[in-house]
């Protein structure tokens, strides 16, 4: 199975996936965790895929993530191995597709527009609207660390391949399992009374 496709997008159907995983992690009452337990909801009761929507960043970062790949592999030289989808061993209904296994660790590539990648480069840190998504992933995978990268090919060469490592505390990871489980009874829940 590869990321993106049909079949990969059916087997994220109904559940909380990395990507989304702020949305579960949002407070209660607020629009985004309601629209996404609505979107859950949807895909459970429908056995059809949300819509998703998508825009011409997100293009640019499906086209240029091969790219950015193989960058980081020569850069690092780390094999990349790609990774389709990990169900958590545990949490029921709880998944994540991260970008591709490294040693014991995860990769995690975002090709942003280039302001956006020049801010990751001049902060030189993992940006906190992304760590939410890398806990995720390590839950769900039980790898011990994720290599955030950010690539950007038109700037110059020095300055395309942004690379940074997330080592969270094992509490972090924990909070997350928590959350997750919390958010997934309020869905099952919801689920019933319908």
């Amino acid at each position: 199975m590869e990321q993106g496709t049909e079949e990969w997008r059916l087997a994220r159907l109904g559940k909380v996936t990395a990507s989304r995983v702020s949305d579960a992690r949002s407070k209660k009452g607020t629009a985004t965790r309601a629209n996404y337990i609505a979107d859950i909801l949807a895909e459970r009761l429908t056995g059809a895929v949300a819509e998703t929507f998508t825009n011409s960043y997100m293009e640019w970062g499906t086209l240029n993530e091969p790219l950015a790949r193989a960058a980081y592999q020569i850069q690092t030289g780390r094999w990349v191995e790609q990774i389709a989808l990990v169900d958590h061993p545990t949490i029921h209904n709880f998944a994540a597709s991260p970008d591709g296994f490294v040693g014991d660790g995860l990769i995690e590539i975002k090709c942003p527009k280039t302001s956006t990648h020049i801010s990751y480069l001049t902060a030189g840190e993992v940006p906190t609207t992304y760590k939410n998504q890398m806990l995720a992933q390590m839950a769900c995978t039980g790898r011990k660390w994720v290599d955030f990268v950010s690539f950007d090919p038109r700037l110059p060469e020095r300055l395309q391949l942004f690379v940074v490592r997330f080592e969270p505390p094992e509490e972090d990871i924990k909070s997350l399992e928590t959350d997750v489980v919390n958010f997934l009874n309020e869905v099952d829940n919801l689920l019933e009374k319908l």
